[in-house]
């Protein structure tokens, strides 16, 4: 069961502030009965109609996204700053990000307009791996790779456990390469936790979601997400092990 004004907007008829406002009009009718209350539920067996107009089910639609740099993870943005929004004028229906990457990180984002899957993947118990490349300042200590992979404390709340794995040190830039697979996705959380020990990142990028990597992608390009990976990803989402890498 889904509120009646989500249920509107998911299917693509238009945003859920307007699904508002019709049915607090009175022009929203479930199964033949004028509804005006905000919040009422429904389920997918319900007929919903709009000014005597059945609403049409949108399909549910599933993408990989490569989000480049200077681009914000939302819909819109009053600065007039490029969005993700933009690079989905072609899909007919209203897909929108599942979590955020910050407006310079880069990689792997997913898409879709099914809400109960993108309360999945986003939830803290899913536990869903994700594994970044990061460069950070410095050349870090293996001291500090074990402190960073047990946890530390972040605002007052201890991380999860992590994977750390080191694959590149430039000594003439005073640069690291790692990369790190983490099973919580707090925001802005691999740039806080390197910030916390004097190591702040120079480069983020997400190569892997669960499942999904950026194979065949080039910055801005995205792919339809097949349906056995969908539902790879509601198994993986409910796993407690963390995988090596």
């Amino acid at each position: 069961m889904e509120r009646l004004q989500k249920v509107i907007a998911q299917s693509g008829y238009t945003s859920r502030r307007k699904a508002e406002e019709l049915i607090v009009q009175g022009k929203v009718q479930v199964n033949g009965v004028t509804v005006t209350e905000l919040g009422t539920k429904v389920s997918g067996d319900d007929t919903i109609t709009i000014d005597g107009k059945a609403l049409e089910k949108e399909d549910k639609v599933y993408l990989l996204f490569y989000k480049p740099a200077s681009c914000i993870t939302s819909m819109k943005d009053e600065h007039g700053r490029t969005t993700v929004a933009d690079y989905f004028v072609d899909v007919k229906q209203r897909v929108y990000p599942v979590g955020r990457l910050d407006y310079d990180t880069t990689g792997a984002l997913i898409m879709t307009n099914d809400g109960q899957f993108a309360n999945l993947m986003m939830h803290p118990s899913s536990h869903l791996e994700k594994i970044y490349e990061v460069s950070v300042d410095g050349i870090l200590l293996s001291t500090t790779i074990k402190q960073l992979e047990k946890g530390i404390y972040l605002e007052g709340v201890k991380t999860l456990p992590c994977e750390i794995k080191i694959v590149g040190k430039d000594k003439k830039h005073e640069t690291t390469m790692l990369l790190i697979k983490l099973v919580e996705g707090k925001n802005r959380q691999v740039k806080k936790m390197f910030e916390s020990v004097g190591h702040p990142v120079k480069r983020l990028h997400r190569i892997k979601i669960g499942c999904l990597d950026l194979k065949g992608l080039t910055p801005g390009s995205y792919r339809r997400i097949k349906t056995h990976e969908v539902h790879k990803l509601y198994a993986m989402a409910n796993e407690k092990k963390n995988r090596k890498l």
